[in-house]
């Protein structure tokens, strides 16, 4: 087995290790030593808790270890969800040195994590994340929160967890089509940061579909060095952290008009990133480019059919709208992000109608 890679998030006093290796459940980590308290509350859901659930708790040996499943899905990603939680952890009887652990993909995250935040005014958090997409993503920066109806993550907070866990072992549960989801947010991170990490992406997109070990655990480290930097220096996405939703405006307005849950979030950024490419003053190679790697991990270069002023309107409740003008994160160049709101809207409807929409 080899070493676990670890990572830090610069955060002063609320720095954080992120911990990525094979072999991490079940006791070659020593999750109890991260723990605030004797106590803690493993947040799972209906998929994943039978598969982990066990060796996680081997990693927490006298601890009082609770428990409870979710419902699996973004379309349980809700204040009821959360609401479940927070009965769980009164019922206990917790206080505010008890731990609660995410083990699952970005919605158990979100969800545990943003129930954390709430109980008591904050306790402690550890995230498990199983997914890729999770991996890459949404388990590192502490961002927390559920959907409303009229948009995607509109509550929640800023809550930064003690430790990232990655278990590179737990991908091998992983259903092909959350694979491909996770590998759009690997994709992002190269085309707004990494040029040299885009290229080796473009090279290695197959050995990462037929879940080879090695590209899994340098496209998950990458990622997660991408993304540490960036909260680092911007933790509440008052600047550049604001880069990290590349094609997330059109993402977040489609799993809306559509429904959370009948597309993947990372089908959803897919098709948003092409279409945020479109948007952007950028060579054409380059745009081709990022629709082809897209379309060779398998996933939508293409929205679904939908009405384009519907999802114009979903766009306004993008978290990144300032004096009801839309900002979006666009491309100079493979590698080079910026934030803008120099577009047009003709332009704009231009995207749409090469979407077919």
């Amino acid at each position: 087995m080899t070493e676990p890679r670890t990572l830090e998030v610069d955060l002063g006093a609320r720095s954080y290790p992120i911990i990525i290796g094979g072999g991490l459940l079940g006791g070659a980590f020593d999750l109890s030593s991260h723990l605030v308290g004797s106590d803690c509350l493993v947040v799972s859901n209906e998929t994943v808790a039978p598969l982990y659930l066990k060796s996680l708790k081997k990693n927490l040996p006298d601890r009082a270890v609770h428990s409870i499943n979710l419902k699996d899905g973004e379309s349980f990603k809700t204040m009821a969800s959360v609401e479940s939680i927070i009965d769980c952890l009164v019922s206990a009887h917790t206080n505010r040195d008890t731990t609660v652990i995410a083990l699952g993909g970005g919605v158990v995250g979100d969800i545990a994590g943003f129930a954390a935040a709430c109980y008591m005014r904050g306790v402690a958090f550890i995230q498990v994340p199983t997914t890729l997409l999770a991996q890459v993503d949404s388990s590192v920066g502490g961002k927390t929160g559920v959907n409303h109806p009229d948009g995607k993550n509109l509550i929640g907070a800023f809550h930064q967890p003690r430790l990232v866990l990655i278990d590179t072992d737990t991908l091998v549960t992983l259903p092909d089509r959350e694979l491909r989801a996770g590998l759009a947010e690997v994709i992002k991170h190269g085309v707004i940061s990494d040029a040299e990490f885009f290229e080796w992406l473009e090279v290695n997109i197959d050995a990462l579909l037929a879940r080879d070990a090695d590209a899994l655990a340098h496209a998950i480290h990458r990622s997660c060095e991408i993304k540490a930097a960036v909260v680092s220096a911007d933790e509440q996405e008052k600047g550049n952290r604001a880069l990290l939703n590349f094609g997330h405006t059109f993402a977040h307005a489609i799993e809306n008009c559509l429904g959370y849950g009948e597309w993947l979030h990372g089908e959803a950024v897919a098709a948003g990133m092409v279409m945020a490419t479109d948007l952007s003053d950028i060579e054409q190679p380059a745009g081709e480019r990022i629709r082809d790697l897209i379309a060779a991990a398998g996933l939508p270069v293409l929205p679904p059919a939908m009405d384009a002023k519907k999802l114009r309107a979903a766009m306004e409740m993008d978290k990144k709208v300032r004096a009801k003008r839309l900002r979006f994160v666009l491309l100079k160049s493979i590698g080079e992000a910026y934030i803008g709101t120099d577009y047009s809207e003709s332009l704009l409807n231009k995207v749409f109608q090469n979407a077919g929409l």
